[in-house]
């Protein structure tokens, strides 16, 4: 999958968090991280630590790539 800006990376995260049946809640107790940040990620805030973000998308089972263009 194709991610061109934060905000799609965070539609994928909150779409990925619902087909799992977790709610933020659930993912902050897994991840350890606020609720408050998942909801910046999800809503494509760009102040996120990508650090923290790529936690959040291993933890809900996403592979990420990087396309690199030649």
């Amino acid at each position: 999958m194709k991610i061109p800006d934060i905000i799609t990376f965070g539609q994928e995260i909150k779409k990925r968090r619902r087909e799992l049946g977790l709610t933020q809640s659930d993912l902050s107790d897994n991840t350890g991280l606020s609720a408050s940040f998942l909801s910046n990620l999800e809503n494509g805030k760009e102040t996120i630590e990508m650090g923290k973000a790529l936690r959040v998308a291993q933890m809900l089972g996403m592979d990420l790539f990087l396309e690199t263009r030649g």
